[in-house]
Protein backbone atom coordinates (compact mmCIF):
# COMPACT_ATOMS: atom_id res chain seq x y z
CA UNK A 1 0.00 0.00 0.00
CA UNK A 2 1.77 3.22 -0.99
CA UNK A 3 -0.98 5.35 0.62
CA UNK A 4 -1.45 6.63 4.41
CA UNK A 5 -4.39 7.86 6.59
CA UNK A 6 -3.49 9.46 9.25
CA UNK A 7 -6.31 7.81 11.62
CA UNK A 8 -5.06 9.33 15.31
CA UNK A 9 -6.43 12.30 13.62
CA UNK A 10 -8.90 11.42 10.02
CA UNK A 11 -8.41 13.97 7.37
CA UNK A 12 -11.72 13.62 6.77
CA UNK A 13 -14.42 16.26 6.88
CA UNK A 14 -17.51 17.50 4.93
CA UNK A 15 -16.82 19.92 2.40
CA UNK A 16 -20.03 21.85 0.99
CA UNK A 17 -19.22 23.27 -2.41
CA UNK A 18 -21.34 24.92 -5.05
CA UNK A 19 -22.35 21.64 -6.49
CA UNK A 20 -23.41 20.31 -3.39
CA UNK A 21 -21.58 18.45 -0.25
CA UNK A 22 -18.97 16.00 -0.27
CA UNK A 23 -16.69 13.80 2.08
CA UNK A 24 -13.39 14.98 1.72
CA UNK A 25 -10.71 12.46 2.19
CA UNK A 26 -6.65 13.15 2.30
CA UNK A 27 -4.22 10.20 1.14
CA UNK A 28 -1.07 10.77 2.15
CA UNK A 29 1.51 9.75 -0.64
CA UNK A 30 5.19 8.80 1.60
CA UNK A 31 7.21 8.32 -1.92
CA UNK A 32 6.67 11.57 -2.76
CA UNK A 33 5.22 13.63 -0.56
CA UNK A 34 2.29 14.72 -1.57
CA UNK A 35 -1.35 14.24 -0.12
CA UNK A 36 -3.76 13.28 -2.50
CA UNK A 37 -7.57 13.96 -2.24
CA UNK A 38 -10.86 11.95 -2.46
CA UNK A 39 -13.87 13.97 -3.26
CA UNK A 40 -16.68 11.61 -1.90
CA UNK A 41 -20.63 11.70 -2.32
CA UNK A 42 -23.07 9.27 -1.19
CA UNK A 43 -22.05 5.91 -0.21
CA UNK A 44 -20.57 3.13 -2.91
CA UNK A 45 -23.69 0.43 -2.17
CA UNK A 46 -25.43 1.17 -5.09
CA UNK A 47 -26.13 -1.85 -7.49
CA UNK A 48 -24.26 0.96 -10.87
CA UNK A 49 -20.69 1.28 -11.48
CA UNK A 50 -18.96 3.86 -9.06
CA UNK A 51 -19.07 7.05 -11.35
CA UNK A 52 -15.32 7.95 -10.42
CA UNK A 53 -12.89 10.97 -11.97
CA UNK A 54 -9.33 10.53 -11.60
CA UNK A 55 -8.33 14.42 -11.96
CA UNK A 56 -4.79 15.30 -12.41
CA UNK A 57 -3.91 18.73 -10.80
CA UNK A 58 -3.73 21.64 -13.11
CA UNK A 59 -3.10 24.80 -11.48
CA UNK A 60 -2.90 27.38 -14.69
CA UNK A 61 -6.51 25.31 -15.78
CA UNK A 62 -8.29 24.25 -12.15
CA UNK A 63 -7.29 27.65 -10.58
CA UNK A 64 -6.83 30.12 -13.08
CA UNK A 65 -9.00 29.10 -15.68
CA UNK A 66 -6.53 28.78 -18.47
CA UNK A 67 -7.93 28.26 -22.03
CA UNK A 68 -4.66 26.17 -22.75
CA UNK A 69 -6.30 22.93 -21.85
CA UNK A 70 -9.48 21.60 -20.72
CA UNK A 71 -8.82 20.81 -17.30
CA UNK A 72 -10.58 23.25 -15.53
CA UNK A 73 -14.07 22.38 -17.23
CA UNK A 74 -13.11 18.84 -16.96
CA UNK A 75 -13.18 19.20 -12.67
CA UNK A 76 -16.10 21.30 -12.80
CA UNK A 77 -18.34 18.77 -14.93
CA UNK A 78 -17.10 15.91 -13.18
CA UNK A 79 -18.59 17.13 -9.75
CA UNK A 80 -21.91 18.31 -11.58
CA UNK A 81 -21.87 15.16 -12.61
CA UNK A 82 -21.68 12.79 -9.58
CA UNK A 83 -23.94 15.36 -7.88
CA UNK A 84 -26.86 14.52 -10.72
CA UNK A 85 -25.70 10.83 -10.46
CA UNK A 86 -26.27 11.31 -6.37
CA UNK A 87 -23.14 9.52 -5.55
CA UNK A 88 -19.34 9.05 -6.58
CA UNK A 89 -16.14 9.92 -6.30
CA UNK A 90 -13.69 12.62 -7.78
CA UNK A 91 -9.79 11.50 -7.17
CA UNK A 92 -7.73 15.02 -7.14
CA UNK A 93 -4.01 13.50 -7.43
CA UNK A 94 -1.35 16.05 -7.50
CA UNK A 95 0.46 15.29 -10.44
CA UNK A 96 0.33 18.88 -12.43
CA UNK A 97 1.62 18.65 -15.77
CA UNK A 98 0.58 15.16 -16.86
CA UNK A 99 3.23 14.77 -14.07
CA UNK A 100 6.50 16.40 -14.86
CA UNK A 101 5.55 19.32 -12.47
CA UNK A 102 4.67 22.89 -12.77
CA UNK A 103 8.13 24.29 -13.61
CA UNK A 104 8.68 21.88 -16.61
CA UNK A 105 4.99 23.08 -17.26
CA UNK A 106 5.74 26.42 -17.81
CA UNK A 107 8.75 25.27 -19.89
CA UNK A 108 7.04 23.42 -21.98
CA UNK A 109 4.07 25.82 -22.68
CA UNK A 110 6.80 28.38 -23.84
CA UNK A 111 8.15 25.50 -26.34
CA UNK A 112 4.14 25.34 -27.42
CA UNK A 113 4.58 28.97 -27.66
CA UNK A 114 6.85 28.93 -30.40
CA UNK A 115 5.18 26.14 -32.33
CA UNK A 116 5.50 22.98 -30.67
CA UNK A 117 2.83 20.90 -29.68
CA UNK A 118 1.96 19.76 -26.23
CA UNK A 119 3.56 16.00 -27.07
CA UNK A 120 6.74 17.42 -28.62
CA UNK A 121 7.12 20.35 -26.14
CA UNK A 122 7.60 17.84 -23.54
CA UNK A 123 9.91 15.44 -25.35
CA UNK A 124 12.07 18.67 -26.26
CA UNK A 125 12.58 18.84 -22.94
CA UNK A 126 13.76 15.22 -22.37
CA UNK A 127 10.72 14.20 -20.61
CA UNK A 128 7.63 11.85 -21.23
CA UNK A 129 4.49 12.49 -23.16
CA UNK A 130 2.47 11.76 -19.84
CA UNK A 131 4.59 10.71 -16.73
CA UNK A 132 1.35 10.01 -14.45
CA UNK A 133 1.45 6.74 -12.48
CA UNK A 134 -2.43 5.75 -11.49
CA UNK A 135 -1.28 2.91 -8.72
CA UNK A 136 -2.22 6.19 -6.00
CA UNK A 137 -4.90 6.54 -7.85
CA UNK A 138 -6.44 2.36 -7.41
CA UNK A 139 -4.62 2.15 -4.21
CA UNK A 140 -6.92 5.04 -3.09
CA UNK A 141 -9.76 3.28 -4.77
CA UNK A 142 -9.20 0.00 -2.97
CA UNK A 143 -8.89 1.93 0.13
CA UNK A 144 -12.36 3.19 -0.20
CA UNK A 145 -13.63 -0.38 -0.63
CA UNK A 146 -14.41 0.93 -4.74
CA UNK A 147 -13.61 -1.95 -7.39
CA UNK A 148 -15.95 -1.56 -10.04
CA UNK A 149 -16.15 2.09 -11.85
CA UNK A 150 -17.97 3.86 -14.69
CA UNK A 151 -14.80 6.06 -15.38
CA UNK A 152 -15.10 9.80 -16.86
CA UNK A 153 -12.40 10.33 -19.64
CA UNK A 154 -11.53 10.34 -22.33
CA UNK A 155 -7.65 8.52 -21.91
CA UNK A 156 -7.20 5.28 -22.45
CA UNK A 157 -4.35 4.90 -20.58
CA UNK A 158 -5.85 6.07 -17.58
CA UNK A 159 -8.43 2.80 -18.38
CA UNK A 160 -5.08 0.28 -19.17
CA UNK A 161 -3.81 1.35 -16.04
CA UNK A 162 -6.23 1.52 -13.25
CA UNK A 163 -7.45 -2.12 -14.93
CA UNK A 164 -3.61 -3.47 -14.47
CA UNK A 165 -3.73 -2.54 -10.95
CA UNK A 166 -7.16 -4.19 -10.23
CA UNK A 167 -9.61 -1.94 -10.74
CA UNK A 168 -12.45 -3.02 -13.35
CA UNK A 169 -13.79 -0.24 -15.64
CA UNK A 170 -16.73 -1.71 -16.28
CA UNK A 171 -17.47 1.46 -18.38
CA UNK A 172 -15.95 4.42 -19.75
CA UNK A 173 -17.95 7.81 -20.15
CA UNK A 174 -16.10 10.78 -22.30
CA UNK A 175 -16.17 13.94 -20.34
CA UNK A 176 -15.25 16.49 -23.45
CA UNK A 177 -16.24 20.03 -22.05
CA UNK A 178 -14.65 23.72 -22.46
CA UNK A 179 -12.89 23.43 -26.35
CA UNK A 180 -12.08 26.84 -27.57
CA UNK A 181 -10.53 28.25 -29.94
CA UNK A 182 -7.38 28.40 -28.21
CA UNK A 183 -6.83 24.82 -27.25
CA UNK A 184 -8.35 23.26 -29.93
CA UNK A 185 -4.77 22.04 -31.29
CA UNK A 186 -4.17 21.19 -28.14
CA UNK A 187 -6.86 18.69 -27.81
CA UNK A 188 -6.99 17.46 -31.89
CA UNK A 189 -3.01 16.78 -30.46
CA UNK A 190 -4.30 14.30 -27.26
CA UNK A 191 -6.17 12.74 -30.17
CA UNK A 192 -4.57 12.25 -32.93
CA UNK A 193 -0.94 11.69 -31.43
CA UNK A 194 -1.78 10.59 -28.19
CA UNK A 195 -4.76 8.40 -28.78
CA UNK A 196 -7.27 9.92 -26.66
CA UNK A 197 -11.37 9.49 -27.51
CA UNK A 198 -12.16 12.69 -28.79
CA UNK A 199 -13.26 12.69 -32.41
CA UNK A 200 -12.92 15.42 -35.14
CA UNK A 201 -16.71 16.48 -34.20
CA UNK A 202 -16.26 16.84 -30.63
CA UNK A 203 -13.55 19.88 -31.30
Amino acid sequence: MTVIRRENVPSEAMLPTEYGSFRIQVFHEPSTGFDHVAMILGDMLGPDPVLLRVHSECLTGDVFRSERCDCGPQLNSALETIVEKGWGVLLYLRQEGRGIGLHAKIQAYHLQDEGADTLDANLMLGLPADNRDYSIAADMLKELDVADVNLLTNNPEKVNQLQSYGINVVERTPLIVGVNDTNRAYLSTKAERMGHHIKNDDL
